[in-house]
């Protein structure tokens, strides 16, 4: 797969939180970093930070812009409460290798607290 069908897999597979469908994306060592915490390092860690993520808050993931150069894959995205970000993906071989979120954690848990008040 090419980056950029790489990533619509994972936004599909992340929207319906299928743990599964993510994992078989995800090379065995990759590195996701989002820049609010420390990287996660391989397949298995990354997965449970999913785990604990959907088990904690609601996401959803709206595409806005889908990039490919080369090996990478650039998505910028918004979700429902209004949070924005962008997710850059270097993909070989068809599995994530490495990701790299950009987001503000204050605006997601912002979003959180409006979105448990309804």
């Amino acid at each position: 797969m090419t980056p950029r069908a790489v990533v619509k897999a994972w936004v599909g597979a992340f929207n319906a939180r299928d743990l599964d469908r993510l994992a078989a994306l995800y090379h065995e060592e990759a590195i996701n970093h989002q820049v609010v915490t420390d990287p996660v390092i391989g397949r298995a860690a990354i997965i449970a930070m999913l785990t604990r993520e959907f088990a904690t808050a609601t996401m959803h993931c709206v595409p806005e812009n889908l990039f490919e150069d080369g090996e990478w894959a650039i998505l910028e995205w918004h979700d429902p409460t209004g949070l924005r970000g962008c997710g850059f993906f270097h993909v070989i071989d068809g599995l994530i290798e490495f990701q790299r979120g950009y987001w503000d954690r204050l605006s997601f848990e912002q979003g959180q607290a409006q979105a448990s008040k309804v």
